[in-house]
């Protein structure tokens, strides 16, 4: 399968919110990349597509919500080439799960205990007999091939300061769920500038670990979780939609809005100091608002 050659444009906008206090703030819109095939999935995608070029198709796994599997089975759909999905839990259709099917996306629930195998060392063994045509992704995009991917983000990015009026930047914020995308940019940045990623799931989630076997420095983890993966409260409903209101920019509230909320606290706290520029990475995953009120 393959090649793919196919390198959507993330957008470079500023952002105004009076919280900044003089914080300057400019979003890598990755919502806007493709319709279907939105976010940082793609890119989390691209290097282990380019590894699967001997295989017909790709088998992956996440949850009910699963932005990965998503944009899996949409470019599944667009290009051509089948998709499993191994899911968490039990059978049921959100709307996200629904799209999967409609993608023909083929799809197996493990239930909890079952998922939680899967860092065990022999998990993938029953599959890669039961699907010996299709290369395995690690829970979304993971590992060094999906981190490389995400390096293109940091030349997409520098290609349009010149626009925003600005010469250089002085951080990254970003989301991490996986640690993935962080680690890509932190690659990509080879030291120059800092990477720092907001939590969106609890410590004992390994999200640290999964970053610390690609890159040992260059980033910073806080804790944005709000209680644990998937946690709403009325607080970050407000905050997602005062920011929707005041400057069209849509949040969700598993990782964008989380981690631009987290990004909130610090300047209100004083890390950054006025004049500071930051380059936020919406990571889309707006499909995964559709009937989801917390």
């Amino acid at each position: 399968m393959g090649p793919f050659d196919w390198l959507p444009h993330a957008p470079l906008e500023p952002l105004r919110l009076d919280w900044l206090s003089g914080v300057e703030l400019a979003v890598l819109r990755l919502d806007r990349i493709d319709p279907l095939i939105s976010g940082n999935k793609w890119f989390k995608l691209t290097g282990h597509l380019a590894q699967a070029q001997n295989a017909r198709g790709i088998i992956s796994l996440g949850g009910a919500y699963s932005n990965h599997l998503h944009a899996l089975a949409a470019a599944g759909k667009r290009f051509g080439f089948p998709t499993v999905g191994l899911l968490r839990g039990h059978p049921q259709d959100t709307p996200t799960v629904l799209d999967l099917k409609a993608f023909d996306m083929h799809l197996h629930w493990l239930g909890y205990g079952g998922y939680r195998a899967r860092h065990e060392p022999a998990f993938w063994l029953p599959w890669r007999e039961h699907y010996p045509h299709l290369h395995p992704v690690p829970e979304g995009g993971g590992g060094l091939a999906g981190a490389s991917g995400c390096g293109v983000l940091v030349e997409q990015a520098r290609a349009q300061l010149q626009a925003l009026g600005w010469a250089d930047y002085d951080a990254w914020w970003l989301a991490a769920g996986t640690g993935t995308t962080l680690a890509g940019l932190v690659l990509a940045e080879a030291g120059a500038h800092p990477v720092y990623g907001a939590l969106a799931v609890p410590d004992d989630h390994g999200v640290a670990q999964n970053i610390g076997a690609i890159v040992q420095a260059g980033y910073e983890l806080l804790d944005a979780s709000r209680g644990g993966f998937a946690k709403v409260d009325p607080v970050l409903l407000d905050f997602i939609d005062t920011t929707q209101q005041t400057c069209g920019l849509p949040l969700e509230p598993l990782y964008t809005g989380k981690a631009l909320m987290a990004l909130k606290a610090q300047v209100e706290a004083g890390r950054f100091t006025p004049g500071t520029r930051l380059i936020f990475v919406h990571t889309g995953g707006l499909q995964g608002r559709r009937g989801f009120t917390g």
